[in-house]
């Protein structure tokens, strides 16, 4: 199962195209604002507009070996807390070995941002960083179902 925290993800369409590839069911959760798809891999759930409501249900949703996307460090957390793939939309990997200094950096840079000492600009969504998102969640699927069914002979 692929879960996105689809408010705001700029990579939909890619997670469709590897996920239709890889024969996963995909779900989209956002507090308002999703399209209908007609494919039965893939489900919209739509919360509501309580701040965190999205990354709650994702949360509470997700599974071991399943693949989490979102571009938001405190779901990332948890979600790699109960074993899924966690990736974000500009390819980041967030998993055991990285997620409690990416989680330090977050909380640094919006420390920063109040204090006034940076403006918290982010970089541009670019190509380059489209393409390392469909590596990151090709590679990810592979591991998902290899975790799942074991490798393939």
């Amino acid at each position: 199962m692929i879960y996105v925290d689809a408010d705001a993800c700029p990579v939909k369409a890619e997670i469709l195209k590897v996920a239709e590839r890889h024969e996963m069911e995909v779900t989209f959760v956002a507090n308002s604002g999703l399209r209908p798809s007609r494919d039965p891999m893939v489900k919209n759930i739509i919360v509501s507009g309580a701040f965190d409501a999205a990354d709650n249900w994702i949360a509470d949703h997700v599974g071991d070996d399943d693949i989490v996307i979102t571009a938001d460090v405190p779901l990332a957390v948890r979600c790699v807390e109960k074993g899924a793939h966690v990736t974000g939309p500009t390819g980041r990997l967030f998993d055991k070995t990285n997620i409690g200094m990416a989680s330090a950096m977050r909380d640094l840079g919006a420390h920063l941002r109040e204090t006034g000492e940076s403006k918290g600009y982010n970089a541009a969504f670019s190509p380059r960083d489209r393409s390392a998102f469909l590596e990151t969640l090709d590679r990810l699927c592979r591991r998902a179902k290899n975790a799942r069914t074991g490798p393939a002979a």
